[in-house]
């Protein structure tokens, strides 16, 4: 697999599912995974819904795929991406796909890609549903990358359900930071790190207010972290219980004692 620098992104946007206003944040952020060497965005361009999307196939070299609606109810879109995904995987000439989506029903095309080999970056809203997030390598909200606020798209129904909630970060970290430390309890940062995109392929600590996975780190009172300066690796541990919390302790204090000053 070429280093990420080099890996050559087909980028699948489903356009009909997808607000126009994520354009610029969703390939800037791909640009982290390689080069968009195909950009393709599928929809019934002929619609009104798409408007606001035109203006951004030209400011990002974005080719639009014309797809009607032949019969009400029944997403075409959808399956026009899945066939030209599947002509660009046989081609042999891609070593990753992004598919950008908040739909379901790209989740067996996401396990069939991984199953030849490539690398699988979905990127859509947190209502996706769990079967797609699960079915891909990576998996990156469009509400966490600059790309605007993290109300529903503009083109999204006003009865949308509420996004499920991120999943525990303490049960998250704590499983982490077990299955990867060695016999003296201390786990190498970038080992938890590598172990989270495995086991859960949407975390992403900016999900959770941090940039990186450090600083993350660094705020959870049940974890240490030291190393990181120079040669030596950032490592992380659990706390001892009585440390934990008496620095728990130390916090509530602190925070007493700022509202009795307030």
């Amino acid at each position: 697999m070429p280093e990420p620098a080099d890996a050559r992104l087909a980028v699948l946007i489903d356009a009909d599912n997808t607000s126009a206003r994520h354009a610029d944040a969703l390939l800037e952020e791909l640009a982290r995974y390689g080069v968009p060497t195909v950009k393709r965005a599928y929809g019934d361009w002929t619609t009104q819904n798409l408007v606001k999307w035109k203006a951004e196939l030209n400011r990002h070299a974005i080719q639009p795929v014309q797809q009607f609606a032949y019969t009400t109810g029944k997403n075409s879109t959808d399956s026009a991406l899945i066939i030209d995904a599947m002509d660009l995987l046989y081609t042999g000439r891609l070593d990753a796909f992004a598919i950008v989506s908040s739909d379901s029903d790209f989740t067996r095309l996401a396990t069939r890609l991984r199953e030849s080999g490539v690398t699988v970056y979905g990127l859509g809203q947190r209502k996706t549903p769990e079967s797609f997030r699960a079915a891909c390598d990576t998996f990156i909200y469009l509400e966490v990358i600059g790309s605007g606020p993290a109300e529903s798209d503009d083109d999204a129904g006003s009865d949308e359900p509420a996004p499920p909630p991120l999943p525990d970060l303490r049960r998250l970290l704590t499983r982490a930071v077990n299955q990867t430390s060695g016999d003296d309890g201390w786990a190498s940062m970038s080992t938890v790190g590598n172990y989270l995109a495995k086991v859960n392929a949407s975390f992403d600590p900016r999900n959770y207010g941090s940039a990186k996975l450090s600083t993350l780190a660094k705020a959870q009172d049940y974890l240490e972290v030291k190393g990181g300066t120079g040669s030596a690796p950032m490592r992380v541990r659990l706390k001892p219980a009585k440390q934990t919390s008496r620095t728990s302790a130390t916090k509530k204090a602190a925070k007493k004692a700022e509202a009795q000053r307030s």
